[in-house]
């Protein structure tokens, strides 16, 4: 894909590290909905709740060297994210509200990439 049209995040969780590739319009999004994300798990009560990693940077083109670290398309990274929270079996705080979020990034990620391949075809 044209390194115009997408963009990368780069996650950090402890030692580990993981890039992200989003369409360029919707990296704002990633980004946002992180910070929101880790505002709010500390609120959870439950014991499975995920950990999450932190969007340390965003660059318009990545070139990894080797395949210690490879890159995730964003819409399988938001579809594990979902997963993740919607196990979580919380009952003192509204998880629903954290998983709309999710969802709206997910449902915005599926008409984009559905819509991107068409314009390819």
């Amino acid at each position: 894909m044209p390194t115009s049209v997408m963009k990368y995040a780069i996650l950090k969780l402890k030692d580990q590290l993981e890039f992200v590739e989003m369409p360029a319009t919707h990296m704002y999004q990633l980004t946002a909905l992180n910070g929101r994300l880790h505002k709010e798990i500390e609120k959870l009560t439950a014991r499975n709740v995920p950990e999450l990693p932190v969007v340390i940077a965003e660059c318009d083109n990545l070139e990894p060297v080797g395949t210690a670290y490879p890159v995730t398309g964003g819409l399988d990274y938001i579809n594990k994210l979902e997963a993740s929270f919607a196990s979580i079996q919380e009952s003192a705080y509204p998880l629903v509200s954290l998983l709309t979020e999710i969802r709206a990034l997910q449902a915005q990620l599926e008409q984009w990439y559905e819509e991107y391949e068409e314009d390819r075809q």
